[in-house]
């Protein structure tokens, strides 16, 4: 069960998909979208980054940050941005080290295997690095959409 809303976000560094190390605290007095995903360039993922592409607008003019976590490597992100053209950074969380942090690594299973991967979840954090909210088991299509409403702004 990863952590819980009310508490502070843990701090850590990781590096984007152009290799530049970002901590979270470098985004403290803005709201943030962090969002934990499983895997690059797969269909769910995809589906997930495009949305927030596709409102990406409508959180920077509302100030808030979007960054996405997924274990794939700075290489697969850049390739995972160029492609589907992102506008925010993805950071990679070689070894999953922050998942654990987030406590969003655990037990999955796809077509009867089961296996260790990332929980897709998101954390919706504040200016001052509360968890104000947590998403867990989001739906890809439907994800960006509901953060917008939880934030109150508008596309």
């Amino acid at each position: 069960m990863p952590i819980s809303s009310g508490i502070s976000a843990p701090d850590f560094e990781l590096l984007d998909d152009t290799n530049t190390p970002r901590k979270l605290s470098d985004y403290r007095g803005k709201n943030i979208v962090l969002y934990f995903y499983p895997k690059d360039d797969t269909p769910g993922c995809t589906k997930e980054a495009c949305n927030f592409r596709d409102d990406y607008s409508a959180y920077e003019n509302a100030g808030v940050v979007v960054l996405g976590v997924s274990p794939d490597s700075v290489n697969s992100h850049a390739k995972f941005k160029e492609k589907y053209q992102l506008p925010f950074p993805l950071l990679a969380d070689d070894g999953h080290k922050v998942c654990d942090q987030y406590q969003v690594w655990g037990p999955k299973k796809s077509m009867g295997r089961s296996y260790e991967g990332v929980l897709r979840t998101t954390f919706l954090i504040d200016g001052n690095g509360l968890v104000k909210r947590v998403f867990e088991n989001v739906r890809p299509a439907e994800h960006s959409a509901e953060l917008l409403s939880e934030l109150g702004i508008s596309v």
